[in-house]
């Protein structure tokens, strides 16, 4: 499991903007590197990474072989309701990692 941070109010006023702000500690392999036997390292970075809302897909990103290592990323959301944002990162090689941030949103 790779190490991540997500950085998110735990509390918003309903309609706030509220920033969202997450890293992933990741190799992220390009696939154009020769390893030390001449050959070309296989692939390996985070293809994409979303958000979700309470369910709804709030954002969602597609890398390529020139995301850096340990991608980070900021965006924003409207707090409407209480409840969790689900950030999921899935890369190559069967990779895929979520995790929950509980929001609490007040009139």
């Amino acid at each position: 499991m790779a190490r991540t941070l997500v950085n998110v109010p735990t509390t918003a006023k309903r309609g706030e903007v509220i920033e969202i702000r997450t890293t992933i500690a990741h190799p992220m392999e390009t696939g154009f590197r020769p390893g030390d036997d001449g050959k070309l390292v296989p692939r390996d970075i985070i293809r994409r990474v979303s958000c979700r809302y309470n369910g709804e897909l709030v954002f969602s990103a597609e890398m390529f072989s020139a995301v850096a290592a340990n991608p980070y990323l900021a965006f924003h959301t409207v707090a409407t309701n209480s409840g969790i944002l689900a950030l999921t990162w899935e890369g190559d090689n069967g990779f895929s990692q979520t995790e929950n941030v509980n929001l609490t949103v007040t009139p």
